[in-house]
């Protein structure tokens, strides 16, 4: 039997005023994290991403740019996952919806920990404008 890599979006939206939002996992692994989640059949990366933001923030985002592709087999502890970033923009107050147990607003100066995944990574490579 064949096994592959989970297909993942994760999103770095950003709001006016310059934060941006990350939940907090209400399911394992626990931690702060950029919202996101799994890529289902018959789904568009972009269209996962835009379904991500608004299942967990409430928030209906314009994605601006891919970001990075993530692809480090070890990058989350629950399997092989490849994980496309997105940055995106919104407007509005997020709320906390389905897997986020907590949702914030967060400048780089302000970020929580800890951060789940490879997130922290991530987040670095934003700040710095890596990518």
């Amino acid at each position: 039997m064949r096994q592959t890599p989970a297909v993942a979006v994760d999103l770095i939206i950003e709001l006016p005023g310059g934060k941006i939002v990350l939940i907090k996992r209400k399911n394992p692994p626990p931690g702060w994290a950029l919202p996101g989640g799994f890529v289902e059949c018959g789904e568009s990366l972009e269209t996962a991403a835009v379904r991500g933001a608004s299942e967990e923030t409430s928030l209906e985002v314009t994605l601006v740019r891919q970001f990075h592709t993530y692809s480090d087999p070890a990058r989350d502890p629950r399997g092989h996952t490849i994980a496309t970033v997105f940055l995106a923009r919104a407007d509005g107050t997020p709320e906390a919806r389905d897997d986020a147990a907590e949702i914030g607003t967060f400048t780089r100066e302000s970020l929580p920990t800890p951060l789940a995944f490879d997130h922290a990574q991530i987040l670095d490579d934003y700040f710095s404008g890596r990518y």
